[in-house]
């Protein structure tokens, strides 16, 4: 019996691959037409969670920093968007450094410091003000290009209710009338 509900379990999933690349097919669709903003989470990190006590944003040492590996990943995500002919209107990224060197790694710059990307974990008291500022600029639409906004998983989460997974991709749309809807979610292939 257990076995034939893992085959089961295994035929659902591969019924399913189509459909989940398909969907990564329509969103790198809409990247490449522009248009679009995209909350981009920092990459993979030391391992811990939020910074250090202490942490300054002047100070690099004090924080939760890049790791090897999210280097590499980082490194990999501009290949990809570059490969893939994803256009660049914008680039903005929160003070934390984790924030500002996957920019560089993935951009080839840090782009503009963006105090409202700023990480929410532990700092929720800022919630509120961050996620108004964040609202006016994830609502107009980025003209011949895409708007990069590399930023936190609790900064991300606050405004779209998506919980990204370290150097994931959430894309918004701006939407003529005002507002904003998640087109999707995409992660390095």
């Amino acid at each position: 019996m257990p076995s034939s509900i893992l085959l089961r379990c295994l035929l659902v999933l591969a019924a399913l691959a189509p459909v989940a690349l398909r969907a990564d097919d329509a969103i790198w669709s809409l990247l490449r037409a522009g248009g679009q903003v995209v909350l981009l989470r920092h990459d993979r990190t030391e391992p811990g969670v939020g910074d250090p006590a202490g942490m300054k944003l002047d100070d690099c040492a004090s924080q939760r920093n890049l790791s090897e590996e999210g280097r590499a990943h980082a490194q990999r995500l501009g290949e990809v968007l570059r490969s893939r002919g994803i256009p660049v209107a914008g680039l903005q990224a929160s003070p934390w450094c984790r924030c500002l060197e996957t920019a560089r790694l993935v951009f080839g710059r840090s782009g503009e410091v963006q105090p409202a990307l700023g990480n929410l974990f532990g700092r929720y008291e800022h919630e509120g003000p961050q996620v108004t500022a964040l609202k006016k600029i994830v609502e107009r639409v980025p003209e011949r290009g895409n708007l990069f906004l590399v930023t936190h998983g609790s900064t991300i989460h606050a405004l779209t209710g998506v919980a990204p997974a370290m150097g994931e991709m959430v894309v918004v749309t701006p939407q003529p009338t005002g507002g904003f809807r998640v087109a999707g979610r995409l992660a390095t292939p």
